[in-house]
């Protein structure tokens, strides 16, 4: 179906709003102006779609209300320590969406217009986009489905390992490409039907075998995998602003998934293949270790600190759990008016996704000139009074550098160990990192523990420097 040139513009000015929003989102000072960039070209895309498109507009608005209101309650909601679930749960229903777009026009092509008329079959270019569009989406329905029940805690964080895996993937991952290629000369249900199942199941495949420490890279790769769905169910429909979103989506996660690869010195290769890290996490050395350590109160924090030069504070999942930001921000405040210098340290994997510290503290008004990256702040540690370290585990651990059996064996982390104190807030000494790993920071001459929920903690020591 030729699309008329007005219509064409509409998508071009929506894709250009697109492009626009990425570039807003890639700086905290920038991202409010991305969203509204990105809700303006959607809403121009919808609406554009929607015109051209005219019948059923009353099944269609009452589907957007039902999913708008849903959306609208959820994000209300929400808690900011769930976000990571529910990025996984957002792009588990993308792959859903584009299964059920290939579901529907393999069982109506003619509605979609993709019937060759002079042999009645489904267009053998069309068979090529419902195939790789129905495999990307399954793979990113099942996959999501996995990193949700581990982010949200109803699946063991720790990589579940199968017997052969490597061989089944692969084999697994041929019969799918396979099938998909002999599509194209045998439309028969039983080809499509086991594509489809065999794409569900290797979502599930590649993701179980991932441990929790490797979960931020997941959803970011999982965010790719949804956009390449949704681009290849584009070109089934013949919407031009779904290609485009598509491509968009999933070249920007390819993209932070290889950065965030980088940042955890892990190879991409290994990701797409799905349990990277995994033969080291199952060498293990996370087992506690009944050793020495130093704990401290909210008034000898609040001492050390005012006394300092500068304190780095290194947010983690603990701060997030505890909803903590507020607190933190104001504690820096008065550090700040005692004429302290005050940085905040992030590291790329900190949390449960990309970007989860710098949300958090976004949402607390921290100045965004007072957050540094882990490559911009790691070398100032060492000459820093006060590293105030706050529910991170993994991402400081020096096990990283140390141990080869460790499953954080090579991840860059923050040197806050280098510091000449470091406070470590933490709810109680009998638990590990995501990742199951014990820190010997904890147990270091130069390491404070300051056991206690991390909001409570924080609280304190404002009140004992107010004093």
């Amino acid at each position: 179906m030729a699309v008329p040139g007005w219509a064409a513009l509409a998508y071009l000015v929506s894709g250009v709003l697109f492009i626009l929003a990425l570039r807003g989102l890639s700086s905290p000072t920038s991202s409010r102006r991305g969203n509204r960039f990105g809700m303006i070209g959607m809403l121009i895309a919808i609406a554009t779609t929607l015109i051209l498109h005219g019948t059923g507009l009353v099944e269609i608005a009452i589907a957007i209300a039902i999913g708008g209101g849903i959306g609208f309650v959820v994000a209300r909601r929400i808690a900011m320590t769930a976000m990571p679930q529910l990025v996984a749960a957002f792009h588990s229903l993308v792959g859903l969406a584009a299964v059920l777009v290939a579901a529907a026009a393999y069982l109506n092509p003619a509605a979609f217009g993709i019937v060759d008329v002079a042999t009645g079959e489904i267009l053998r270019v069309s068979r090529i986009e419902m195939g790789l569009g129905i495999a990307i989406g399954a793979i990113t329905f099942s996959g999501s489905v996995i990193a949700f029940l581990k982010l949200n805690g109803n699946m063991s964080g720790k990589p579940i390992m199968l017997p052969g895996r490597h061989v089944i993937n692969l084999g697994t991952l041929a019969a799918i490409l396979g099938l998909v290629a002999y599509f194209l000369t045998d439309q028969s249900p039983w080809v499509f039907w086991t594509v489809t199942g065999l794409s569900f199941v290797i979502g599930f495949l590649l993701i179980i075998p991932i441990g929790g420490a490797d979960m931020p890279v997941v959803v970011s790769m999982l965010n790719s995998y949804s956009g390449w769905a949704a681009a290849a169910m584009g070109f089934t429909l013949h919407n031009t602003a779904m290609i485009v979103t598509g491509a968009l989506v999933g070249s920007s996660g390819a993209i932070l998934s290889y950065i965030m690869c980088k940042a955890m010195n892990r190879s991409f290769i290994s990701v797409i293949a799905g349990g990277f890290g995994a033969e080291a996490a199952s060498s293990g050395g996370g087992e506690k270790v009944d050793r020495p350590w130093k704990r401290g109160s909210a008034e000898d924090a609040a001492f050390l600190m005012k006394q300092a030069e500068q304190v780095i504070i290194v947010p983690g999942y603990g701060m997030a759990v505890a909803q903590a930001q507020h607190a933190l921000r104001e504690m820096a405040d008065q550090l700040k008016a005692e004429g302290v210098k005050v940085k905040y340290a992030i590291h790329p994997v900190a949390g449960r996704m990309p970007g989860h510290m710098n949300v958090l503290l976004a949402e607390a008004n921290v100045p965004y000139d007072e957050v540094f990256e882990l490559e911009d702040i790691n070398s100032e540690f060492a000459q820093t009074d006060v590293a105030f370290v706050i529910g991170a585990n993994d991402v400081t651990n020096p096990a990283a550098k140390t141990d080869k059996s460790s499953p954080i064996y090579g991840m860059p982390v923050l040197d806050v160990e280098k510091a000449k104190t470091v406070l470590f807030v933490k709810r109680s000494m009998g638990g590990v990192g995501y990742a199951g790993v014990d820190n010997d920071v904890f147990y270091m001459d130069n390491t404070m523990m300051l056991l206690a929920d991390a909001k409570k903690m924080v609280e304190d020591i404002v009140k004992a420097m107010a004093h």
